[in-house]
């Protein structure tokens, strides 16, 4: 009976590493998002002007280049919103140089979106970053994205981690 037990255990096992094996060499990049500090530049694109944190975030970029980001809590936090930021877009960054761009989503004034898009972006893409950019600024659309305001890659303080 025990051996049964221990078969049983161990096929499972097995079965959830395959299953989960197959299903990353998909994923070429699954990273948390936080929020960006003033003065740093990513790929030749400059950060906000203030500080922005992320309550939760992350995003997922497939071999496919298939994009979904979701982000809870994009705010700032000397304001506890958004601000004047009313919508975003991300941007895909291959080494130093943006190599996709999806179409900007309306940020609530909680901070939350979603993004899902299929990008054309290099494979392999060295060094993958995705930057949430700011897209609209009171409802009104920007031509291009600007300002970066939160990221993946990057490693914050838990000094400036924001707790709901």
């Amino acid at each position: 009976m025990k051996i049964r037990a221990a078969m049983a255990i161990i096929s499972c096992f097995v079965s959830c590493l395959f299953a989960f094996s197959t299903v990353a060499d998909e994923i070429g990049l699954l990273s948390p998002i936080v929020g960006s500090n003033p003065g740093v530049t990513i790929a030749g694109v400059k950060s906000g002007g203030a500080p922005w944190v992320v309550s939760h975030g992350f995003a997922v970029l497939n071999d496919e280049g298939r994009l979904l980001v979701d982000l809870q809590g994009l705010i700032l936090p000397s304001v506890g919103t958004p601000g004047p930021v009313t919508a975003v877009a991300a941007s895909v960054v291959c080494g130093d140089a943006v190599a996709a761009t999806t179409d900007s989503v309306l940020l609530s004034v909680d901070g939350n979106a979603e993004i899902h898009a299929k990008l054309q972006v290099p494979s392999p893409c060295l060094g993958t970053i995705v930057l949430i950019r700011a897209a609209a600024f009171n409802g009104s659309p920007l031509p291009t994205p600007g300002p970066w305001i939160a990221a993946t890659g990057l490693v914050k303080d838990s000094d400036s981690n924001h707790d709901n």
